[in-house]
């Protein structure tokens, strides 16, 4: 059985490591929050973009002028298209930490698991000997009455 300062040591530094794990973990959901919120932003502008091109063909519009909306329309798409990747590579990102972090506490309670388990035995070995001394002393009593 692993001593007990040893195991405490290993507790610790699990704990470091969840929390810093925990740490990262919310900085990536976070991460993939403002990038959720980019793409709405660029979805919204493009949608206003469309409502004023529908408005400017509807109040007469110069065939240049559909043309730059036409290609300004088409970086927007570009735009959300790039930023969902984005999304992809966040939500990858923040699934590995979340892995990451159920491997550390699994490691952390694994750990405390040994601990209580070695505190348990411990306590079992010192129960049995008080017990011994209990039955010595007793059984000595026993004999010096007699």
């Amino acid at each position: 059985m692993a001593h007990q300062s040893a195991l405490d040591t290993l507790i610790d530094l699990a704990q470091r490591e969840s929390d810093n794990r925990a740490k990262r973990l919310g900085a990536a959901l976070k991460a993939v929050e403002e990038a959720e919120q980019k793409l709405q932003m660029l979805i919204g502008y493009r949608q206003d973009y469309a409502d004023r091109l529908d408005q400017a063909q509807i109040d007469g519009i110069t065939p240049f002028a559909y043309a730059n909306f036409v290609a300004f329309m088409g970086k927007l798409d570009n735009a959300v298209n790039g930023q969902q990747e984005v999304i992809k590579h966040a939500q990858y990102k923040a699934d590995l930490e979340r892995k990451a972090l159920q491997d550390s506490e699994r490691k952390r309670l694994s750990y405390r698991t040994l601990n209580e388990r070695a505190a348990a035995q411990a306590l079992a070995i010192e129960t049995k000997r008080d017990q011994k001394m209990m039955d010595d002393f007793a059984a000595r009593s026993a004999r010096f009455k007699r």
